[in-house]
């Protein structure tokens, strides 16, 4: 039975969406449509508060958060799932229902409309004008009207200098809105902007900038009729009229109803107006924006959803084909179909689409939305650019070309409009990153587009910020200048106060700005505290100079601590041995303290590097002083190169050359000649062992995600992604994900020659104590045996018995028991061969 349709309808301000997720949060999992990745992340950050991170997902076409035990998700219409786990969510709703009148969307909302339901629950949420139409295509047999929580008066015409406080003024140009934050500048200190073309972190920096208080004005595109809510009294419109993308026209009654209910929220009433730029409104028009009574929606956009991918032709004819119910009208506005039809009829993309499979990644392929707005014929290019990578061999975006890309955007200079330009282009991949069958290792490009989206959204905040916004903190600052030494407080916690107001934390070199510090005055209080804790810092920078070596303490993941706070950050240096160190903060200190510092934290580093790898180190004196000659010392400089460990198999030539005198000064020196790898025992212990793999992670810039092998396990499996020199810097072999200490293996290979002696050519059995001393089965054992250069000669009997192993390029047969492989000639250019030369 199919579950009923229910409906909540009524103009801005009446807790619509609210109603939506907090019925959606009853049921045992949910999904919400929602028109824009703004309105999706501010739900989607309600459901982290209510039901935590864990339940909570969200998806949009550049962003998707889904934790393994998500149960409700925030999305965009056009990315929405409506299966969690292969069954229909419990609940369903569809919010501003109404763009289902949209000539470019609307197919989207329409199709939720017709087809996506909760199998308890679905509710629609929209404007009231769909309540007609909503009874005449839908099953919706209870639609709830929804009166606004306060009332929305108009108050006539403007300038925009006497525009009261907590205004938005409404423009459709980004000429026009940068001219009124100009004006607003020069007459009120400032304004914060909101556009449709900046990214959601943009747009959320500049509400925040009004909503704390710092501006009192803000100018603002259409698009602040969906997806910000903010405490906004007063609406001005400085036009009422815009360019849609194909004419400039006035703007409808609903859609000004729409903008000019973003004033006064909840139970706060509101206002709207014009200013002296734009023409009044009549009599009859404010009388239907006060009352919210507009012209009802008649005919929803619609677009097949049965596609046939078999040929391109027959695909444009499914997308042609009109709908046979009343009320639908189809959508000839979609700018994916209008690419897709000029792809197809190119001769270069021919190759690509001979079957069902190029066909439907073309199409895939046209959904990516058009973020640039430069127009059809340049988003053609770019798409077709995007197919073409996927339509080679390997079906997927060329790696170095995606890196190519992000890497011409990664540029923080240029004006506001630059680097709207550059979020534009970034949105575009982050998108495609987020097809997986698209890219290879998508969650590293996933990562990275976001991260450089974050860059250039911070970028452009200060950019608005920089043109927009008067920095009136300044006279603050000056006023208060007389007192600040002794107006700032530091207590031995590291809580700083400026005129009593605790306004941040000073973690060891760094200050971190409060919560509580947001509004006008907290800013100019953080920038006499940063002014003020020179002093303090300085004072720090002096007590780490004279550290003692216990005072200092070196983290997992490459961090130097110094009471209770991280100082520093070891970084690649010029050798995996001798890293750098960087101050986490202390910018506010004298340059010849913070010089001072580093010294002392690179001593101490030298100093605890050198006691705790003093086998390698000693080593590598003896290398560099040429206590080693020849193939000796090319053996020496090897170890030492690979922190203290080499498998024996890639160095053989250079052992069976190695003379006895270079053995045995090698084994004074802690070198152990193994059967599988030559290594120095001494650095296998907990603490060096540690430290190698920490030091080679920091080498690779790594840090963070450091391999450290588990304190007390000689053996075993492991989840985390490592490779065969991480495994080996600590003093392990890895086998697939299985890792086992080097000084274990050895171990496997005494029980090896001891089970030789029971056979004739090298041939042995494995038993007991070999899966003992691994703690693997004995599927592990062989696969871990093939590693290591061996192969099945008889396979068990039946009972499980009888089962042998030889060495996997031995020459069984009765004259020799030699169980080594054979060796290759020499390489010349080795550098065991350059230096052996040198003898």
């Amino acid at each position: 039975m199919e579950v009923e349709l229910k409906a909540a309808l009524g103009p801005t301000n009446t807790g619509k969406t609210y109603l939506a997720v907090t019925r959606m949060l009853a049921h045992a999992n949910g999904v919400i449509g929602l028109p824009l990745r703004l309105l999706a992340r501010e739900v989607y950050d309600r459901i982290v508060r209510e039901k935590g991170v864990a339940s909570a997902a969200l998806v949009t076409g550049e962003e998707r958060i889904i934790p393994k035990t998500a149960r409700w998700f925030a999305c965009t219409a056009e990315a929405m799932p409506t299966h969690l786990r292969g069954k229909p969510f419990c609940f369903l709703a569809i919010d501003e229902v109404q763009l289902c009148a949209d000539p470019e969307r609307g197919h989207v909302f329409t199709n939720h409309l017709l087809h996506s339901r909760g199998s308890g629950e679905t509710l629609v949420l929209g404007a009231a004008t769909m309540r007609n139409v909503l009874g005449g295509l839908t099953n919706a047999d209870q639609i709830e009207p929804r009166e606004r929580f306060s009332k929305l008066t108009h108050t006539g015409a403007s300038k925009v200098s006497r525009l009261p406080k907590r205004s938005a003024i409404i423009a459709f140009s980004a000429e026009d809105v940068y001219a009124l934050a100009e004006l607003l500048r020069r007459r009120h200190g400032g304004a914060a902007v909101v556009m449709g073309s900046l990214s959601p972190r943009t747009r959320n920096a500049q509400a925040a900038l009004f909503q704390s208080g710092e501006v009192d004005y803000l100018v603002a595109t259409d698009a602040i009729g969906m997806g910000l809510n903010m405490d906004v009294n007063h609406v001005a419109f400085a036009s009422t009229a815009k360019f849609d993308g194909r004419q400039r026209r006035a703007l409808r009654a609903d859609e000004l109803g729409q903008i000019a209910g973003r004033a006064g929220r909840y139970q706060t009433d509101g206002t709207f107006g014009t200013t002296n730029s734009a023409a009044p409104f009549d009599e009859a028009m404010v009388r239907r924006l006060e009352d919210h009574y507009y012209e009802p929606v008649r005919m929803l956009y619609w677009r097949n959803r049965k596609l046939d991918f078999s040929s391109t032709d027959a695909l444009l004819a499914t997308l042609k084909q009109i709908p046979t119910r009343k009320g639908l009208i189809r959508t000839t506005r979609a700018i994916d179909e209008q690419v897709f039809a000029d792809l197809a009829g190119e001769n270069a993309y021919a190759p690509y689409l001979d079957g069902k499979d190029g066909v439907r990644r073309l199409w895939q392929v046209c959904q990516v939305p058009d973020f640039r707005k430069s127009g059809l014929d340049a988003h053609t290019r770019l798409l077709g650019d995007i197919f073409a990578q996927l339509g080679g061999p390997r079906q997927r975006m060329g790696e170095d070309w995606l890196a190519g890309k992000l890497k011409n955007l990664d540029r923080l200079n240029g004006d506001v409009d630059a680097i709207s330009a550059r979020l534009a282009h970034v949105r575009t991949w982050a998108y495609c990153t987020h097809r997986a069958d698209w890219i290879s290792d998508a969650v590293h490009w996933q990562e990275r587009a976001m991260a450089l989206e974050e860059r250039l959204s911070d970028a452009l905040h200060d950019r608005l910020l920089q043109r927009f916004v008067d920095q009136r903190t300044s006279v603050l600052t000056r006023a208060l200048s007389a007192g600040e030494e002794a107006d700032v407080h530091v207590s031995p916690s590291g809580d700083v106060k400026v005129l009593d107001h605790s306004i941040g934390q000073l973690d060891g070199l760094s200050f971190r700005p409060g919560s509580n510090a947001r509004d006008l005055a907290g800013k100019t209080l953080r920038m006499v505290a940063s002014a003020a804790l020179a002093p303090e810092i300085n004072r720090r920078l002096t007590l780490i100079e004279a550290a003692n070596d216990d005072d200092l303490a070196l983290t997992d993941n490459g961090k130097i601590m110094w009471q209770g706070a991280a100082i520093a950050q070891l970084e690649a240096g010029h050798d995996v041995l001798h890293p750098k160190i960087g101050l986490i903060g202390g910018q506010l200190g004298h340059e010849a303290k913070i010089e001072q510092a580093e010294s002392r934290l690179q001593i101490w580093l030298k100093t605890m590097t050198e006691h705790e790898l003093k086998p390698l180190v000693n080593l590598q004196t003896k290398v560099d002083a040429g206590a080693l000659k020849g193939l000796g010392r090319g053996l020496g400089y090897g170890l030492v190169q690979a922190l203290g460990a080499l498998p024996r198999a890639q160095i053989a030539d250079e052992l069976r050359n190695l003379d006895q005198q270079d053995r045995h000064y090698l084994r004074q020196c802690g070198v152990r000649f193994g059967a599988f790898h030559v290594f120095m025992p001494a650095l296998i212990r907990p603490a060096p062992a540690r430290l190698l793999a920490l030091l080679y992670a920091i080498s690779q810039d790594n840090a963070e995600k450091a391999f450290l092998p588990r304190p007390g396990l000689t053996a075993y499996v492991t989840s985390e992604p490592v490779s065969q020199v991480a495994a080996r810097a600590a003093g392990y072999g890895l086998f697939s994900r299985r890792l086992v200490r080097l000084d274990i293996l050895e171990r496997l290979a005494d029980l090896i020659r001891e089970a030789q002696k029971l056979h004739k050519g090298g041939v042995f059995a494995p038993n007991e104590a070999m899966l003992s001393v691994l703690g693997c089965s004995h599927d592990d054992l062989g696969a871990i045996l093939v590693a290591l250069k061996y192969k099945r000669k008889t396979k068990a009997n039946e009972a499980g018995q009888g089962e042998t192993w030889i060495p996997a390029r031995s020459k069984h047969n009765k004259q020799t028991g030699n169980t080594r492989p054979e060796q290759a000639a020499p390489d010349a250019s080795s550098p065991f061969a350059i230096l052996k030369a040198l003898k």
